[in-house]
């Protein structure tokens, strides 16, 4: 290949693009967008008119059935749960390190209360504030803090259901209390 000083080349091995600053024997010095040299063997450089980005800018897709799932993807789609703009949502955290600085001293037993005491002061909180949407974060574990507090949220007149997976994962539960107006 016939590299001249001037010629845009891109390096085959790397993802460097620049201009042929100089040229010795077998050699050939670049001199990259950001305005770095390198030395390249002739072999190790091809020559281009345009780089990579801009022939994918040229180029146009004339598929109608790609143009069609493309506007499907760009339409909103609708959510089963409405949030109005002024909701507030509530988050209490029921792993046992956010609620007490050491465990020790504490069995299963204390630990299990406690997490339960503090969700049935939080559930009485909201519905003291008029607070609608509360979100328990109790984690996957064995289920054991789950099913207590699912127990809890029976005895109250709320509606709960798993929390958003793509927010909390699989360990939240969303509460939702009735208020009467």
């Amino acid at each position: 290949m016939c590299l001249e000083i001037g010629n845009k080349v891109a390096v085959l091995d790397d993802v460097i693009e620049g201009i042929v600053t100089k040229i010795s024997k077998d050699k050939v010095l670049i001199k990259s967008e950001d305005g770095l040299e390198f030395w390249f063997l002739a072999s190790e450089l091809v020559k281009i008119g345009e780089s990579q980005g801009d022939l994918l800018r040229k180029t146009r897709v004339d598929n109608s059935l790609l143009n069609q799932k493309l506007e499907n993807n760009n339409k909103r789609k609708s959510s089963l749960f409405k949030k109005s703009k002024n909701e507030v949502v509530m988050e209490v955290d029921l792993h046992i390190e956010k609620l007490t600085r050491s465990t020790r001293g504490l069995d299963n037993y204390d630990m299990l209360s406690l997490q339960i005491d503090t969700a049935k002061r939080k559930i009485e909180y909201c519905i003291q504030k008029r607070i609608s949407k509360i979100v328990f974060i109790h984690g996957v574990g064995e289920g054991v803090l789950k099913t207590e507090l699912h127990y809890l949220l029976n005895r109250y007149n709320v509606k709960y259901y798993d929390a958003s997976y793509k927010k909390y994962g699989l360990g939240a539960t969303e509460v939702y209390i009735f208020q009467n107006q």
